[in-house]
């Protein structure tokens, strides 16, 4: 079940493309006289990067698909794919939320929500969820798909524990990118619990994704059969992945 017109579909992806554009110029600070290209060793800038390179190709595929096949129907090149990219800017969400807001807010000058971390830690994710919600085909999602997603934030937390192993620092004197993995201070057995904890979350929100593909694949199914209008089966619409 989605919205199957391509015009409003791109229109709503470019905007989607420039407001993730500009949460990742200011977020390195790309227009200043000394950009921050350290801040990409953090998984907050690569998961947006990672999210504004997808929503482009989604766009460039809408946009192929409204010339040549017209303009109604669903463009996106991998439903299960979005839903990978949806997993990893999910988490930029969940840590800044859960975790970086209130450490860096308690008794600190950390002032939260400002532009430019809105943009990146709570726009961005909206913006590539609601992309799912309203213009990619539903049903093709599998069980099994959160487990694979969360290879992305685990690939970036083993890449952060070897680098700061091998003297990288991520600012600094500081050879770890968030508080939950500091272990001098939390020891191995306390961030060993974060992150166990954090990865219960997040995949209990990638089985939450699933749940809801597979519910609206079958309102949007049963709402065909109701009106006739299921004469012509899509591919991206015809099964429920298992």
């Amino acid at each position: 079940m989605a919205i199957p017109l391509r015009p409003l579909a791109l229109a709503y992806r470019i905007v989607a493309v420039v407001l993730i554009a500009a949460g990742i110029i200011r977020l390195l600070g790309l227009f200043s006289p000394d950009p921050s290209w350290s801040t990409l060793l953090y998984f907050t800038a690569l998961s947006n990067v990672l999210a504004l390179v997808w929503m482009t190709v989604v766009a460039l595929a809408t946009a192929r698909d409204l010339v040549r096949r017209g303009a109604r129907g669903l463009s996106n090149p991998s439903p299960e794919f979005h839903g990978a990219v949806m997993m990893a800017i999910t988490v930029t969400m969940l840590v800044y939320t859960v975790v970086l807001v209130p450490s860096l807010t308690a008794g600190g000058s950390y002032v939260p929500y400002t532009l430019t971390d809105s943009l990146v830690h709570v726009i961005t994710p909206i913006l590539v969820v609601a992309d799912w919600l309203l213009f990619t085909p539903k049903g093709r999602m599998r069980w099994v798909d959160p487990l694979l997603w969360g290879l992305i934030p685990w690939g970036y937390l083993a890449f952060a524990f070897v680098f700061g192993a091998l003297g990288g620092e991520f600012a600094p004197g500081k050879s770890f990118p968030y508080p939950f993995m500091d272990v001098a201070a939390l020891g191995l057995g306390g961030v060993a619990l974060w992150i166990v904890a954090l990865t219960v979350a997040l995949e209990a929100v990638g089985f939450v994704y699933v749940a809801v593909d597979r519910a609206l694949f079958r309102v949007g199914r049963r709402a065909r059969d109701e009106t006739g209008m299921d004469a012509a089966p899509r591919r991206t619409t015809e099964t429920v992945a298992t």
